[in-house]
Formats: C-alpha cells, structure tokens, sequence
C-alpha cells in the first residue's frame, strides 16, 4: 500500500489540506533486493506541520522538497527490516530516515537508513521520530542555541503550542535547562490540565477562552524572558507585547500561518516590531538541521531524561 500526493485537487499557497489531496493506491515492489539495498517493513510514520509547505510548488526553505504529483509521500519514519544486502545492517534491525516512503513495504539504500537501539527509550520505538527524534531536537536545540537560558536566572519561558509534540517537550526541557517558571498556551482545558498537572507547567492558558493578554500578564508578573513560538499570528503578537528587554523569541513553527501565501518567517505587525526593536529582543530564524554536529549528544541528553522519567512523553 502507498499514500500518493494526489495530482487531482489543486490546493494552492491559500488553501487548506483534505484527504482529497492524496490517495492510497495497491501496488508491488521489485522481487530482488539489490547490493547496497534493505527491504523493511514500515512501522511508523511521523505527520508534521512542516508537510504543509511541501505542497507548494516553492516550499520556500531550500532544505525541503515539494512533494510531486502523483509520487509517492514522504517524511519521517521507522521499519524494521526484513531482508538486507547491506553491510551494517541485517534482519531485525529497526532503522529510521528523514525521507521514508509513505507505504507499508519498501526497498531502501541501506546508506540512507540509521540504526536504532530501542532501549535507549525504554523500547518505545516512536520516541524516535518525536521525544527522541527531531522533534525533541528542536526542542533542545532550540532553547539552548536561541533561548539564552541560565540557571538561577530567574527566568520565565512562555510556549505556545504547548500541548504539541516539540511544545510539550520545550516546556519540559526550558525548566530542565534553569527555567524557574513555565507558563503554556494551548486550545482546549484538557490540554492545559495535562500540561500542568502531568508535565510540569507552572501554568497554562486555553486562549480560546477569556483575555490571553490579561491572563499572561498575571501568570508572568515579571514578564517573559524566553517565548518558544510555534504558532505565529495573533497570539505571538500578545505575547511578544509582553516580553522583557534584552528577551529571546525561539522561532520554531507558525503555524497560524503554513496555510497563507506569507514569507517566512511571517513579518510582525509595525507596533509589535517597534516593540521588539525597542526591547532589543531577537527573532532569527532556527533550523535544526544546522546542528547535526551536536545530534548524536543531544539525542543521548533526550534518551536520558526519558528513562529517568524527567520528559513526559504523550
């Protein structure tokens, strides 16, 4: 089975994905697994907000690939292999890579694929493509490469996006990092009781609900120190009103913004980047994947806290 970006429903930079936009076909691979080559069987795949720009013709990064019609998707994700003519690798062995095939069974250059020790994250396999995956990477990397965060520094970390999969970890990794108060921003009263009352927050706000400006102001009396962006818009724009002097924006994700034909990252509004000029606070734009040379030790960090229960994953 393989999921196709569909060529039939045109979405443009303004529109909004459906199901319509890929189809699901039944189709067969090659019977031989050539030298070099893996065939596995597909595990797990991770569906991101950053997929929404590869389907565009111009995904406006120069690192990401629009997907192309009616070819097969593709992303994170996890197998185990059934058959190998690879030198490092051999039958059983769980492999991960950025650009996996949307589809249940797939032939691969084994030079492509990156072996996986399971007990490194207490044999959750998934932890892989999220707490230990990329997206825990971002959240780390994030916040020491962008954040400026000291222990003992007294510092106060607004996430937004909180209950997501790098927000949720970023609260958690900001109070772990010195962070003395963690304060999320989230959609639903479920997500900021989980938040916390199971992963550590000092507070979150629904912004669905009542005054988020009013609300902020009086979970953060000293106002914000460190913002983890991942939503862009209107909501960035209230919290960045709010930030100290000399303040630090990690621009993770907009997503308020992945469905508009706007640049990235978004330009301010004229009063919040007066603000954001006159506070002197800095908003450069971050990409994980400029700090492979600190992966292997930063995963190792994550696969840490995970089996020492210090990162909640859900």
């Amino acid at each position: 089975l393989i999921y196709l970006f569909n060529s039939n429903i045109t979405l443009g930079k303004n529109g909004v994905p459906v199901a319509e936009n890929f189809r699901l076909e039944q189709s067969t691979i090659a019977d031989t697994v050539q030298a070099g080559q893996v065939r596995v069987k597909t595990l797990y795949l991770s569906v991101d907000p950053y997929m929404r720009c590869r389907m565009n013709e111009d995904t406006g990064s120069d690192y990401l690939q629009p997907w192309q019609l009616s070819e097969v998707a593709d992303g994170g994700g996890i197998g185990v292999v059934e058959e190998s003519k690879h030198h490092n690798l051999a039958k059983g062995d769980f492999v991960t890579s950025f650009t996996w095939p949307w589809q249940t069974v797939a032939i691969l250059d084994g030079d492509v694929l990156q072996k996986l020790v399971p007990q490194l994250v207490n044999g959750r396999l998934s932890f892989f493509l999220g707490a230990a995956g990329i997206t825990g990477l971002t959240a780390l990397l994030g916040i020491r490469e962008k954040g400026h965060v000291a222990a003992g520094a007294n510092q106060t970390m607004v996430v937004s996006g909180a209950a997501g999969a790098c927000g949720s970890l970023a609260g958690q990794i900001g109070r772990l990092e010195g962070c003395s108060r963690v304060v999320g921003i989230a959609g639903t009263d479920e997500k900021c009781s989980i938040l916390v009352q199971e992963m550590g927050f000092d507070a979150a706000i629904n912004y669905k609900k009542g005054d988020v400006a009013k609300q902020l102001r009086e979970l953060c009396p000293g106002g914000v120190d460190v913002y983890f962006d991942n939503v862009g818009g209107d909501i960035s724009d209230t919290v960045i009103s709010q930030m100290n002097q000399n303040s630090h924006i990690i621009l993770c994700g907009q997503i308020s913004q992945y469905n508009k034909d706007v640049p990235y990252p978004p330009p301010l509004p004229p009063d919040i980047e007066k603000i954001q000029k006159e506070r002197n606070i800095t908003r450069e734009r971050f990409l994980v994947l400029n700090y492979m040379d600190k992966q292997e030790a930063s995963v190792l960090q994550l696969c840490q806290w995970i089996q020492e229960g210090k990162l909640k994953v859900r």
